[in-house]
């Protein structure tokens, strides 16, 4: 296979029997209440079971994304103040925005981690899917039989769940097969809108106004419309199990993100206002008021630097006219 080959072996070989072992787990539990082994509504909820796990599994990790997202958020102004400063100098305006990520505990990358460890799983439950709906081969856990069964299981039973878009097409020999091209491609717009929806709810509500402007901002911008047509474009060639898996990941980062901006949303913003104000009628409801505290002010913005007053300029009559009071007096 070849080093690439290698790497991902020793990647994915521990993944497939997590998947697969997950996978099974929730397979026999709705086998156990009453579901067909054979059928399609087992394994689709058995694979809606597996993204619950993996993503309550990444909780820790999203915790450090909101983190790191709100200090690179705050600390804009700071980069904005070191690039007017050090803009002729890259290694100089390099040095001074990594010493500044470390003195304010801000990893620019830990905002990529969860999508990062996300893509192999997904890599692996793609090729774990693939391999057992075409060739009925079973990876880790996963034996062969239960590959067969997976591979000809049937959503509503009509739709093979492993069957994708674009291999179902009507221009297909034998005219393909509408009833998959339909599901799959809802599943490919309801993971296109959420990806997009989960972007802009953090843009609008918990970005500062000083912070939508400078290159953070422009990358925020560019993965608001770049990620959901790199989603729709792939998600035509992902399986209906895949395409399942990635929309109820994207619900719940949604849902997620929305509880962590309701609850504790970054200074400065509008959902910091929105929380504030909330505060408000919950405490007058209860005839109390609640002192809340101000939105705390960028550094940037509390120095003031005094403006020292210059003298005025004089003609020399003034100033020998200044000498003989001087004298005189």
């Amino acid at each position: 296979m070849g080093f690439i080959g290698d790497i991902f072996g020793f990647i994915a070989t521990p993944l497939y029997y997590a998947i697969s072992g997950v996978l099974i787990a929730w397979h026999e539990l709705f086998t156990a209440l009453g579901l067909d082994p054979e059928g399609g509504a087992g394994w689709a909820l058995s694979i809606i079971g597996l993204t619950l796990v993996i993503r309550a599994a990444l909780i820790p990790l999203f915790v450090r994304q909101i983190k790191a997202s709100r200090n690179m958020q705050l600390i804009q102004p700071k980069v904005r103040e070191l690039q007017k400063k050090y803009g002729h100098d890259r290694e100089r305006l390099a040095q001074e925005t990594m010493k500044l990520y470390k003195d304010s505990g801000t990893n620019p990358f830990a905002s990529c981690l969860p999508i990062l460890l996300q893509m192999p799983i997904f890599f692996t439950l793609f090729h774990l899917l693939n391999e057992a709906s075409r060739n009925f081969e079973g990876k880790g856990f996963l034996t062969d039989d239960r590959a067969r069964d997976f591979g000809e299981s049937r959503l509503f039973g009509q739709i093979p769940i492993a069957d994708t878009f674009w291999g179902s097409g009507i221009w297909r020999e034998g005219g393909g097969d509408v009833g998959v091209m339909v599901l799959a491609l809802f599943l490919v717009l309801a993971m296109t809108a959420t990806t997009f929806l989960t972007q802009r709810q953090l843009m609008a509500k918990n970005m500062p106004a000083d912070a939508l402007s400078g290159p953070y901002a422009q990358q925020q911008k560019l993965l608001l419309y770049v990620l959901p047509v790199a989603f729709g474009l792939g998600g035509v060639a992902f399986p209906i199990g895949v395409l399942l898996y990635w929309t109820t990941s994207n619900l719940w980062t949604m849902g997620q993100q929305f509880y962590v901006i309701r609850n504790n949303p970054a200074p400065g913003t509008p959902a910091f206002k929105a929380k504030q104000d909330r505060d408000r009628a919950k405490a007058a409801k209860k005839g109390t008021v609640l002192e809340v505290e101000e939105t705390p002010v960028p550094e940037a913005e509390e120095r003031r630097t005094a403006v020292r007053q210059q003298p005025k300029r004089q003609t020399k009559a003034q100033r020998q006219k200044n000498q003989k009071k001087g004298g005189g007096s």
